[in-house]
């Protein structure tokens, strides 16, 4: 019986833990796909395109402050970007309100929203681009650039699941192998 416990010990060592399991929602592509190139403006109207934050892990959120499931979500994402933010990952909640900057930095204010930072498509182009099929809709995107999963609908995204698995992608970001359990349908 305690060789089985070293065996067990030994292997766990060897091999590492296993990648965090995709929370239920989030449905993960066969082969990670190309995103569209998209252009926005960040809090204080200078241009920005995803492709500024190729060689990070991104979650792109696309959300409006007249959204409901949208502004429950907000503060989960902001949390999100406080524990995990950094060099090697980016929370962009990418707004679509008309309203503009004005509208999305007195939400801000509101909510108490303090690591987010604001990038705003008043256009709603990147909606029409990504196929966004309601709000939120929130793409996992690799250092590469590439979707990897998606997620329509709200999430708690800084649920200690959600965490893990993004900790798991955030590690093995240097090549496509980093979607453990690849699939197309919600798990």
């Amino acid at each position: 019986m305690r060789w089985l416990a070293v065996a067990i010990l030994v292997s766990i060592t060897v091999i590492g833990p296993a990648a965090a399991d995709p929370p239920k929602n989030f449905v993960l592509r066969d082969t990670p796909a190309p995103v569209p190139e998209l252009q926005f403006t960040d809090g204080e109207g200078n241009p920005q395109k995803l492709a500024d934050f190729r060689g990070k892990v991104v979650l792109l959120n696309v959300w409006a402050t007249w959204c409901p499931p949208c502004r429950k979500e907000m503060p989960t994402l902001d949390r999100l970007q406080a524990a995990l933010g950094g060099p090697d990952f980016k929370v962009v909640a990418l707004s679509i309100d008309r309203g503009g900057t004005e509208a999305v930095k007195k939400f801000h204010a509101d909510v108490g929203i303090q690591h987010l930072a604001i990038h705003i498509d008043p256009s709603s182009k990147a909606g029409f681009a990504l196929a966004t099929a309601g709000l939120p809709t929130t793409l996992l995107i690799d250092a590469q650039g590439q979707e990897v999963a998606r997620l329509i609908g709200p999430e708690e995204w800084d649920a200690p699941d959600m965490v893990a698995f993004l900790k798991s992608i955030i590690a093995r970001k240097e090549g496509h192998s980093s979607v453990p359990q690849q699939r197309d349908q919600p798990l």
